[in-house]
């Protein structure tokens, strides 16, 4: 019985390909260069499964190509908004995704932005670098305290718990939340956790605000002017989550004019551009997209995808289905 043929669009960690070779008939993308939208069509024509990225957009024009031949679209990673669901459903296709397996590594660079731009760490890393420091001194590089202040999180799925239990666990902050879906008062509880009743609760309240919702329609340019004006101008912007939840020149505004005090990003919309205000703002941290970025996490989403496809194949219900 010969192997089902997969595609996979970018380079995954040298485990995960090697175990895809030895169960599947795979192409891998040996040059790690990101595919077109025709090169995309041309996979889904050719191959039983097609694995992208969170970085691939795997929209209408792409799923409505003529005659594929490709039944699962196995993604690697968490979120989904980078592929058009009612599209992909329409057309046939069953969908995947990597839940669970990232959730602390995310988590921890939420907590690492928030600690890098509260703390002024990584300004304070390029001022030693730079050979800039003169010396210890009373009022040098002065940043914002952490323990025991109010994390506000707009989104409370697995992430956002992993990231409440670090801020109320390890660092005494009381958390507060806003969830369509929240969880039971009694798991809140054990996380320090108060459900807001309105996202606006949440900023005015929050020393810290902490982006965990999803993408898409429903979220997109969720914080924009009106909803960063809501904030202290003493707090921070935590944006671990997708990039477009936030309007970015809205956000750039906010820190020239002094709405808020800082920002730490590790997504961005339409990344990887960047704009150039933000690369030069000393108040807001910039990471590229690290949140899985671990040898563990990366490897387990891999092989996540693996099993999802191995179920299809053998003609059972992937446990990350998504349509």
């Amino acid at each position: 019985m010969s192997k089902p043929k997969v595609i996979v669009s970018r380079r995954w960690p040298e485990e995960v390909e090697r175990h895809m070779q030895d169960v599947f008939d795979v192409q891998l993308n040996e040059t790690d260069a990101p595919m077109t939208a025709d090169e995309m069509k041309a996979a889904l024509q050719s191959c039983d499964a097609f694995c992208p990225t969170v970085t691939d957009a795997v929209n209408a024009d792409v799923l409505g190509v003529d005659s594929p031949t490709a039944r699962i679209i196995g993604s690697n990673g968490v979120g989904f908004n980078h592929i058009d669901l009612d599209a992909a459903k329409a057309a046939g296709f069953t969908v995947t995704n990597t839940p669970e397996v990232l959730t602390d590594c995310t988590a921890d660079i939420a907590m690492n932005l928030l600690l890098t731009v509260a703390r002024r760490t990584g300004e304070g890393e390029r001022h030693v670098r730079a050979g800039e420091w003169s010396g210890w001194r009373p009022t040098h590089m002065m940043g914002t305290k952490v323990t025991g202040k109010t994390i506000g999180m707009i989104g409370f799925g697995r992430i956002a718990r992993a990231m409440a239990q670090r801020c109320h666990h390890g660092f005494g902050m009381k958390v507060l939340f806003h969830d369509p879906y929240p969880p039971s008062p009694e798991d809140a509880a054990k996380l320090g956790a108060t459900a807001c009743d309105s996202i606006d609760d949440v900023l005015s309240q929050s020393d810290f605000v902490s982006i965990h919702c999803p993408g898409g329609k429903e979220t997109y340019h969720l914080m924009n002017s009106e909803r960063l004006a809501k904030m202290k101008p003493t707090a921070f912007l935590i944006n671990s989550a997708r990039g477009d939840v936030i309007e970015q020149a809205a956000l750039i505004e906010a820190l020239n004019t002094g709405t808020i005090a800082g920002a730490g990003l590790d997504v961005f919309e339409g990344e990887p551009a960047v704009p150039d205000a933000l690369k030069t703002m000393e108040n807001v941290v910039l990471l590229p997209h690290l949140g899985s970025a671990t040898v563990e996490t990366r490897v387990a989403m891999g092989m996540r995808v693996v099993d999802n496809l191995t179920a299809f194949f053998n003609g059972e219900t992937p446990g990350d289905k998504l349509v």
